[in-house]
């Protein structure tokens, strides 16, 4: 695999050699031939320039895995975008895009390469004229377009923030491929570049700024017969650009002025059904091309293609180059696409409908075959279909040849047509819809997807195929889904609070398993290990149950038990386990309640009829917010729960008393966001590592981490894997998939996991304590880690005595009553409950294996535990503004203030309770320390003043 380079793309003697391949009539074009490139195979030949049409799938089987999660498979399209035929001879090869990424689909060998480099959705992208180079665009705050050969599926250039201000609208390819065109999207000011891609520099060749006046121009092309012409639309102007040494120049056309009364343009005749997910305002579709042999621009508006005669000098002479105005009446249908191909004008329209028509519009031919919903991009094949014999056609009438193309639908429908033998196929059909959730059978190669339309699917990851499908017509939008452990049932939760259980393999379900006993959205929904058991978490914050109270030798009955609601904030995570000296389930709930996290374990045997049981509440976390919970594999003769909150942490609680005393608290993967999801990776039978792994997601993140945790950075990884958002994920059940559901973006991706290349970058991170010395700043050579040494040999002379005239022994350990000390002079201040989990944490760390506790430390396990319990990014100054604004009141300047007198009970009471004396303590010392004030000076009344803002409270409190 081989990284774009930014600046140096392929050289052009490539390009030549494609051209020469298709026989091309624009190929051997001197000013085209250069030679730059910088991409090398392992025998120093460029991948590129050695690339034919056939290469990209060939070497599928041979690429080797590169990095910890490599993208396998792309389910979804964006109907927004256009799709291109890229071929259309031996094999059905086409592009499309969705979510951030592009998709090269082999239809004919089913396989799918991905073109991964965008860290943003893509907004738009083209094709050359021969197929062989892409152009991709993202609309990131740092948008880039990346230009692709789609040979080899090799990037090779990347034009970084083409324009500032702005992302991309729009961008096209000249004829001769030489040239690009990009149009930025600002809605204030909008504008035009010209660029030399082919050259080493990404050099921009000329621009120029658009009037508002003119509308949001939304496509733009290159004349076919001029590169050095360029065409732009919007909904009110047409504008036509030439450009040359001295700059680029438009000339505008007002639709108003051409346009009959009688004939309004067709987004506005679109009476499109509610149900359908795209609706056409959102669409950019191409009703602006130029003519392919004369000097003319066409403009389908409605029904009608209104044609201008334009001249050789549009800029100049711009009263005169437009001469006689054509309105022509072709159909009935409002036209959506306007293409040209070959000597044919063709046509796409509301009703599915593709036509062509000759230079004098006359219709030649017509597709009206296709059932399906409105066109909204047609793409024609590169190749001509093969002669046919001669005898077949008259003599004195040319034969009607038209190349294979494809279409693509408002609804994510793609269809193919052999212009030859008038077959018409579907070669893909994608639901655009959002899609929030998924799941994976417990011991089949087998993932299910539910979208918001109430379509329900089951896909063999290994044929390829879907192999099952249903459409609830009652019920619709499908919030979450789930497999049992068994592989029996599929639990269905909606939106509307509606539950199905269905049967796995077919799909269908008994009256009786339908329930609507809940009123709001079904977001968490589990069963347990026995498959007895089935609990749901609605955003009502209510936990239901239902209990199988068939026999193992009967058909299942499922009935509703009870509910309960034990939260009063959102619930988190819902999860079954196994009590620990029995076979019997248990069932616990994490939520939010007043920012605390509350642990809730419900009563599963002696709940009855429409009554729902709880054993315990119980608090386990002091201020962070809880995300996710799962059970950790046993590495030690203790069975723990494993806790993920939002402060970068993973807490590990013993399962039998879930003490608010937790065992450990270690450092948690820190990519962007806190971590949403968590699952154990289930061990393949075949997989050559010894460790576990856990798979997480945070809001727009898949990663994997190493087992056991210790706080190690290099033991995890992690990825962009939906940028608008990641809804869920699961994983397959021997451990070596991991599919995302993208929620708004309509997509689910599959992922090959590769552990040996995450254990490989681990190693490389370093052993034992190098991975930790990293943490610190400065490393270990540095200045922070010998005032760390210098504390620590402090505290055994602290804890032996400062004024003991004997000779101090000196050793490798402090006892645990010095750590709190210590944790303070290096900056960090625990609270007493989290000191109280330190002592905690080093105490019982090995009396699971020798029954007794742990009573000192030394400096390297210090360090990890540091580490561990310091928080991941610190205080900023915006969670600093947060508190006060939801803590003070807003003044007349709209700055957040505190009063004295609330801060002071805030400090009493709230949280961990202090006196008057230590609230006055602590803040008089404070003051004196930020140095406005000496320790003489200082008193709470004095210092302090009524009103307290952020900027008082930051400088001349706490002296930052």
């Amino acid at each position: 695999a081989e990284q774009p380079t930014s600046s140096e793309p392929t050289e052009h003697p490539t390009l030549i050699s494609a051209k020469q391949q298709q026989n091309s009539g624009y190929a051997g074009k001197e000013e085209n031939v250069q030679t730059t490139h910088s991409i090398t195979n392992v025998h120093g030949q460029s991948q590129v320039y050695t690339a034919t049409q056939d290469t990209l799938f060939s070497n599928e089987a041979a690429r080797p895995a590169m990095h910890a999660l490599s993208l396998e498979r792309v389910f979804g399209m964006n109907p927004v975008l256009p799709v291109y035929s890229l071929q259309d001879s031996d094999q059905l090869i086409f592009l499309y895009a969705s979510a951030h990424v592009g998709i090269i689909f082999n239809h004919t060998l089913n396989s799918q390469y991905i073109l991964q480099g965008h860290c943003c959705p893509i907004s738009c992208m083209c094709v050359s004229e021969d197929r062989r180079w892409i152009a991709t665009v993202d609309r990131g705050p740092r948008n880039m377009v990346i230009i692709w050969d789609s040979y080899s599926g090799i990037p090779v250039n990347t034009l970084f923030e083409c324009h500032p201000d702005s992302s991309v609208a729009a961008v096209g390819f000249s004829n001769d491929t030489k040239y690009l065109a990009t149009l930025g999207d600002a809605e204030d000011q909008q504008s035009v570049v010209i660029w030399d891609w082919t050259s080493k520099e990404q050099k921009c060749l000329c621009h120029v700024e658009l009037n508002p006046k003119d509308g949001f121009q939304d496509h733009i092309i290159f004349n076919p017969n001029d590169s050095t012409q360029l065409l732009s639309g919007s909904k009110t102007h047409i504008l036509i650009y030439k450009w040359d040494t001295e700059g680029l120049k438009y000339f505008a056309l007002k639709l108003k002025k051409v346009t009959p009364a009688t004939d309004p343009d067709v987004s506005a005749q679109l009476t499109t059904d509610p149900s359908k997910s795209i609706p056409f305002a959102d669409l950019c579709l191409s009703r602006s091309v130029f003519h392919w042999k004369k000097l003319q621009v066409l403009k389908a508006i409605g029904s009608s293609i209104v044609v201008w005669e334009i001249g050789k000098n549009l800029i100049e002479k711009q009263s005169q180059c437009f001469g006689r105005i054509q309105t022509v009446h072709i159909q009935q249908e409002p036209i959506t696409v306007l293409t040209i191909t070959d000597t044919y004008i063709v046509t796409g329209d509301i009703q599915g409908n593709v036509r062509f028509y000759d230079e004098n519009f006359l219709l030649v031919s017509w597709y009206t075959d296709f059932n399906q919903d409105p066109v909204v991009y047609i793409s024609f094949s590169k190749e001509l279909p093969k002669e046919t014999n001669e005898e077949d056609y008259f003599q004195d009438v040319d034969p009607l040849i038209i190349r294979n193309f494809i279409t693509s639908t408002i609804n994510a429908k793609i269809m193919h047509l052999n212009t030859q033998t008038g077959v018409i196929q579907t070669v893909l059909q994608n639901d655009y819809d959002p899609l929030h959730a998924l799941t994976c059978h417990p011991f089949q190669p087998v993932v299910a997807f539910g979208n918001l339309q109430g379509m329900l699917r089951l896909w063999d990851y290994n044929c390829k195929a879907i192999i099952g499908n249903r459409i609830f017509e009652t019920e619709k939008q499908i919030q979450s889904i789930t497999f049992d452990p068994k592989g029996l049932f599929l639990a269905v939760g909606f939106r509307t609070g509606a539950v199905y259980i269905l049967d796995a393999t077919t799909l269908q379900n008994n009256p009786q398993e339908i329930f609507n006993c809940i009123k709001d959205s079904i977001h968490l929904i589990t069963f347990s290990h026995d498959s007895q058991y089935l609990a749901t978490a609605d955003a009502s914050r209510v936990v239901s149950l239902f209990r199988n109270e068939g026999h193992t030798d009967s058909s299942p009955r499922w009935m509703f038990v009870g509910r309960y609601c034990s939260h009063y904030k959102p619930i988190q995570d819902l999860l079954f386990g196994v009590q620990l000296y029995s076979a019997k389930p248990r069932l616990l709930s994490v939520g939010l309640d007043r920012q605390l996290e509350q642990q809730v374990e419900y009563d599963l045997e002696k709940s009855e009829s429409n009554k729902l049981l709880l054993i315990s509440i119980k608090r386990i976390e002091q201020s962070a917010v809880p995300r996710c919970m799962t059970w950790y594999p046993f590495f030690n003769p203790e069975e723990f729960l494993l806790v993920s909150s939002d402060n970068y942490k993973m807490k590990l609680f013993n399962s039998t008393t879930t003490m608010c005393r937790n065992r450990k608290t270690l450092l948690g993967p820190t990519y962007g966001s806190p971590i949403r999801k968590i699952i154990v990776l289930p061990k393949a039978t075949t997989s050559k590592t010894k460790s576990h792994h856990l798979a997480f997601i945070t809001d727009n993140m898949l990663g994997l981490q190493i087992l056991p945790m210790d706080g190690n950075p290099y033991k995890s990884s992690a990825l962009i894997c939906h940028p608008t958002g990641v809804s869920t994920f699961s994983c397959s059940y021997d451990g070596k998939f991991v599919f995302t559901a993208g929620g708004s973006d309509s997509s689910a991706l599959s992922w090959k996991v590769n552990l040996d290349v995450l254990d490989a970058a681990a190693a490389l991170g370093g052993a034992d304590m190098d991975p930790f010395y990293s943490l610190i700043e400065g490393g270990r050579d540095g200045r922070f880690y010998k005032e760390m040494e210098d504390f620590f040999f402090y505290c055994q002379i602290r804890h032996q005595g400062t004024d003991m005239m004997k000779r101090i022994e000196v050793s490798t350990k402090i006892p645990l009553s010095e750590v709190p000390f210590l944790m303070r002079a290096l900056g960090h201040f625990p609270t007493e409950q989290e000191i109280e989990d330190m002592f905690n944490e080093i105490k019982f760390s090995r009396y699971a294996e020798t029954g007794k506790y742990v009573t000192d430390i030394d400096l390297e396990d210090f360090i990890k535990l540091y580490i561990n319990h310091r928080p991941a990014f610190g205080i900023s100054s915006e969670e600093l503004l947060q508190a006060f604004n939801v803590l003070g009141k807003k003044n007349l300047l709209g700055s957040p203030i505190i009063q004295k007198s609330e801060m002071i009970k805030f400090l009493q009471a709230r949280g961990e309770h202090m006196t008057e004396e230590e609230v006055a303590d602590c803040l008089t010392h404070l003051v004196s320390k930020s140095g406005v004030y000496t320790a003489e000076e200082c008193s709470l009344g004095s210092v302090i003043p009524e009103r307290i803002s952020v900027e008082l409270f930051t400088h001349q409190i706490l002296g930052l």
